[in-house]
């Protein structure tokens, strides 16, 4: 029996000695089997760009290539290094995956990539190549089945060759885009796509199963060769400037799980009659002009669970009470829709919603309390309804909930901040203007406040500041504004949020005191104090300013030269304070981006602004009930967008501005009240505009004449 168990043992040595040894001889092969120009082309690759962690923007990204490294003596299996894969029977590259890999550099088509001919994967998304076209060189891989070249920053021209690579099944040129932080929706697209390079593409990639180009300058119809496309499983062209109408078979492609066209304004098109078949799970048509009524057979599409039809001119009244029946949604939004009514009851049965946005309609009734069982809740937003009644208490239930959106309703009753107290994800909450009673109550300064970005009070009924405020670290939007806080802005303010804060409004309050004499917030690109009772000098912003107003206060003192630093301001406006001394002439050169300038109602004295340069934006001046004496810049013929100028009550001396009738978009030219002399009809005979004349000149001593009316020509 022993020597049965010893010899058991010992097969069972050898045996594993076996798989050792197989297991290091197939190693070696694969050491072996890695072509040498091949890894001296991916290292060639390697040094042509620079690692740089801003160049990425996932959460897991990592730089792959820094396992890229030849082994000691030469020998090395480029098959081993991090997103390289290797044909096991061949060793020749067939896949390179460096998504998310940090790689910052300019990319051509000398790269060493392109000899890497037996390529049939390649994702090079999030990274940052500077521009670069995309090389017409991606003609080498003439094996590729999947191309992910999206939110790398290539910019130009889609390349025709991109179209020649007929055994694709995957292609992805989505988001190489700028965002706009002034306007979130409505990025810089970087990638143009010809429109006969896009009829070719649907063409000849007869094999697609997924295509991306959302965010390419495509300015195109949707060509209907689109619909032969039998394999396709996922559709994306958002915002790609499509027009003409949509071609409705595409919703009859046997597999197709995910369409989105949203934000192609002139895109039309319906939504057909749906039936048990169809795979759809995402389907966004929002922002188009998609038209007709939202079909009730809508309730057959089993597997969907994003739907997006907002802004569109579907015809229905009321809110479709079909999609209650999609009990299987994550996301809903049917914003800015002709829908009205209340919110129908069968949307209780939506319990896996994530996402659920009815903004912008015409929403009636109560919020329902059965909302409280939306227990995945992440994003609810019924922002600018109709709807009526209080917060329901059962919110209290919605602890995932991160963005609550309730502004601009009827809402009313007492709200405690209290009751967002399980919701410590919470980190946007808007709920302005409204007819609430706010509460924040100080005696929740030393509770746990979650951090919130955007937080929107403004007409909430608030009588004093909100105290938890001071505990706030990431606040970027805080909106005070149209309450009833009294004194001073306390000293703890101004260390809030210094490195995040960009919108800041506490108009139309009842503010006093002094403020610092320079804004604190690095990126600070609006700040509203208007119509409260501030006095002291006009506080310095930061440079990075947009938006400047300070209307209807008591400040006082000349404006400080600093001022100027705010080189890219948009709005400016010091009107009716108490403000003095001669108009610093560097704001002349804000004219580029400056779009008003409201300097009216004031003590400044000396001579008006100069130069206006012929790249001013300029729309509006009023520098009206002030001390300006002397001539008027002839550089304000520069300012051809200027739509309306206000010099009355001032002490102007100068010739009557015939050339101002140059001007293409005048609409008002406000002049009483100054003392400008000579004739006008050459100003009523000047180019076809339709403007409003109001001035009181002086044609002697003992005559003035006032005068205001139309000029239609």
């Amino acid at each position: 029996m022993g020597n049965l168990s010893i010899g058991m043992v010992s097969k069972l040595l050898v045996l594993l000695l076996f798989h050792l040894v197989v297991a290091n001889f197939v190693d070696s092969l694969q050491q072996l089997s890695c072509h040498a120009k091949e890894t001296l082309a991916l290292l060639q690759f390697n040094e042509s760009f620079i690692i740089d962690k801003s160049a990425s923007r996932s959460k897991v990204a990592y730089p792959k290539v820094s396992s890229w490294k030849p082994a000691a003596g030469g020998n090395s299996s480029c098959c081993s290094w991090d997103g390289v894969e290797c044909d096991e029977m061949t060793g020749h590259v067939i896949g390179l995956n460096l998504s998310s890999s940090y790689l910052y550099g300019s990319f051509d088509s000398n790269s060493s990539l392109f000899s890497l001919v037996h390529l049939q994967r390649l994702s090079l998304s999030d990274n940052n190549f500077n521009y670069s076209q995309i090389p017409s060189s991606i003609r080498n891989f003439p094996s590729l089945t999947h191309l992910d070249l999206s939110a790398s920053f290539f910019s130009g021209q889609v390349p025709s060759e991109v179209s020649h690579l007929s055994k694709l099944t995957y292609l992805n040129l989505c988001c190489n885009m700028l965002e706009n932080e002034t306007s979130p929706d409505n990025p810089q697209r970087l990638l143009k796509l010809q429109p006969s390079d896009m009829r070719s593409l649907v063409q000849n990639l007869t094999s697609l199963e997924t295509l991306r180009l959302s965010y390419i300058n495509i300015s195109s119809i949707i060509p209907v060769s689109l619909t032969n496309l039998s394999f396709l499983t996922s559709l994306s062209l958002t915002q790609c400037d499509l027009s003409g109408e949509f071609p409705v078979k595409i919703f009859s492609l046997q597999n197709l799980e995910v369409l989105r066209v949203r934000y192609n304004q002139d895109l039309t098109g319906y939504l057909p009659e749906f039936n048990q078949s169809s795979p759809l799970v995402s389907l966004k048509v929002g922002f188009t002009s998609f038209f007709g009524t939202i079909p009730s057979s809508i309730e057959k599409l089993n597997s969907l669970q994003e739907l997006d039809v907002a802004q569109c001119n579907f015809s229905n009244s009321l809110v479709p009470s079909a999609l209650g029946n999609l009990r299987q949604l994550t996301y809903l939004d049917i914003s800015k829709s002709r829908f009205g009514g209340p919110i129908p009851d069968s949307f209780a049965n939506l319990t896996q919603l994530t996402v659920f946005r009815v903004s912008t309609s015409s929403l009636t009734g109560p919020i329902p309390s059965w909302l409280g069982n939306f227990s995945t809740l992440v994003h609810l937003d019924f922002a600018y309804n109709q709807l009526i009644g209080s917060i329901p208490a059962s919110f209290s239930n919605l602890i995932n909930l991160e963005i609550l959106y309730l502004q601009g309703n009827n809402l009313s009753g007492v709200v405690e901040f209290q009751m967002f107290q399980k919701q410590q994800n919470l980190y946007q909450l808007q709920l302005s203007s409204n007819n609430f009673e706010f509460v924040t109550g100080s005696n929740i300064m030393n509770a746990t406040v979650q951090q919130f970005t955007v937080l929107g009070l403004r007409s909430c009924n608030l009588k004093e500041f909100p105290y938890f405020l001071q505990n706030q670290t990431n606040l970027e939007r805080l909106d005070l504004a149209d309450n009833k806080i009294s004194g001073e802005v306390p000293n703890w303010m101004w260390n809030l949020s210094k490195e995040t804060l960009i919108f800041l409004d506490i108009s139309a309050n009842f503010f006093s005191g002094e403020l610092p004499a320079v804004i604190p917030w690095v990126k600070l690109q609006c700040l509203r104090l208007s119509f409260n009772s501030f006095h002291g000098r006009l506080p310095i912003p930061p440079p990075s300013l947009l938006e400047y107003g300070v209307t209807n206060n008591k400040f006082t003192g000349e404006i400080s030269p600093s001022l100027c630093n705010m080189s890219s301001l948009l709005y400016l406006d010091l009107s009716k304070n108490n403000l003095s001394g001669t108009l610093p002439q560097c704001l002349g050169n804000f004219s580029d981006d400056l779009v008003l300038l409201l300097l009216g109602s004031n003590s400044f004295h000396g001579m008006m602004l100069q130069p206006f340069n012929n790249r001013s934006s300029l729309r509006m001046i009023d520098v009206s009930h002030n001390q300006l004496q002397g001539q008027l810049p002839r550089s304000l013929a520069n300012c051809v967008m200027l739509e309306y100028l206000v010099l009355s009550n001032n002490q102007f001396s100068d010739v009557f501005p015939i050339w101002l009738g140059t001007l293409p978009e005048l609409k008002l030219l406000a002049m009483r009240h100054n003392r400008f002399k000579g004739v006008i009809e050459q100003l009523l005979t000047s180019p076809s505009y339709a403007f409003l004349i109001c001035l009181t000149t002086i044609f002697s001593e003992s005559v003035r004449f006032h005068l205001c009316f139309q000029i239609l020509l």
